[in-house]
């Protein structure tokens, strides 16, 4: 029987303590699935993600229009989304490696504090453009000075300021050590005390995702009520004026963001949560260990999925994000060959309102 190593190899004196006496069962045919899959998953998701916010951010810097509030917030998620997903294949290779980190300490350090950065800066993003919802379908008076598009440049800028200063730990504490018990050199959080590692994942949990995910729960519920309410009213005076409608579609767009994020980044945060019960011994035993073990690779691999499929659902969900892009590409395309993903409907509504950039053509 032989103990296999945790996604998050603990610190050096954590590992010492917690060597666990017990005798767990030997799944190493379970871990060589995962050192099989996870990165062939991850490298995918990478490749597709990394071609999916390109295009995004090609659609939104190319297209003359000026940006909507909801799409400057948008637009700053992609570029999250791309630092992250450039760090996925030095983790994919880490893994497929069986937790022996090649790269040395300044990638070790640099790639996870960019995937810290990202999950810290996406979450609030998303909260801000709840916030943006909220005050234009349910507080709809007194709000012009908050909304506008310079404070929202400068709400993004808080949010890099404040993902970057939670992303520091990381950048300072992460490190490549040597773990004769498993004999790997692996890339750890190396604390100065083992009790600085519950402490700090409680902070990840609360800061990171609980607070945030309840605000944007609520802000969220509350703007679908108000909407509810805005079509029952419009149905009875049998009116809908075209900024409702544009504004209702662009807020199923940021709910579909939204929820998709809750989806991805719940179970990882879930497990990272049992993790804590772990390391207090709240929870016991082989069985908590290994289900923590795999759990944890489970939500991270799930986690990493979000960051490129945001550009799916703007496609799929993003009505008015088809026809920029429609307009964007068209120059590209031979005169006569219709983009098969934008209906006629959608371009004779929307096409030549804004021309692309004439340097472009």
């Amino acid at each position: 029987m032989t103990e296999t190593p945790p996604l998050n190899v603990p610190s050096s004196n954590q590992s010492e303590n917690k060597s666990n006496s017990a005798i767990c069962p030997d799944l190493n045919d379970w871990w060589e699935i995962v050192y099989y899959i996870v990165p062939k998953y991850i490298d995918t998701i990478c490749i597709i993600g990394m071609l999916g916010n390109i295009f995004v951010l090609f659609t939104y810097s190319l297209h003359k229009g000026p940006l909507k509030i909801a799409e400057i917030y948008l637009m700053n998620l992609a570029v999250a989304d791309l630092i992250f997903l450039t760090c996925l294949p030095f983790w994919a290779e880490n893994i497929r490696n069986e937790f022996n980190w090649p790269f040395g300490n300044f990638l070790c350090r640099s790639t996870s504090a960019s995937i810290s950065l990202n999950m810290y800066t996406s979450i609030y993003l998303l909260v801000a453009v709840s916030v943006d919802r909220y005050l234009t379908f349910v507080h709809t008076l007194n709000h012009r000075g908050i909304r506008s598009k310079t404070m929202a440049r400068r709400i993004c800028l808080l949010t890099w300021f404040f993902g970057i200063l939670l992303s520091i730990p990381t950048f300072m504490f992460r490190t490549v050590k040597h773990f004769p018990l498993w004999n790997i050199t692996a890339c750890t959080l190396d604390y100065p005390s083992p009790s600085w590692v519950p402490a700090e994942r409680l902070v990840f949990n609360i800061v990171g995702f609980a607070l945030p995910s309840t605000a944007i729960t609520f802000l969220n519920f509350s703007t679908i009520h108000s909407l509810q309410k805005n079509a029952r009213e419009r149905r009875a005076l049998q009116t809908k004026s075209c900024k409702e409608h544009s504004g209702t579609k662009a807020t199923r767009l940021i709910f579909a963001v939204v929820l998709m994020f809750l989806f991805c980044w719940t179970p990882y945060h879930f497990f990272v949560f049992l993790g804590i019960l772990y390391q207090r011994e709240v929870i016991k035993g082989c069985f908590w260990g290994e289900l923590l073990n795999f759990g944890e690779q489970f939500g991270y691999t799930l986690a990493t999925t979000n960051s490129c499929i945001n550009p799916v659902i703007y496609v799929i969900v993003g009505k008015y994000f088809r026809q920029k892009a429609s307009e964007v590409f068209s120059q590209f395309i031979p005169c006569g060959c219709p983009l098969s993903w934008v209906s006629s409907k959608e371009k004779s509504s929307y096409f030549n309102m804004f021309p692309v950039r004439s340097g472009l053509t």
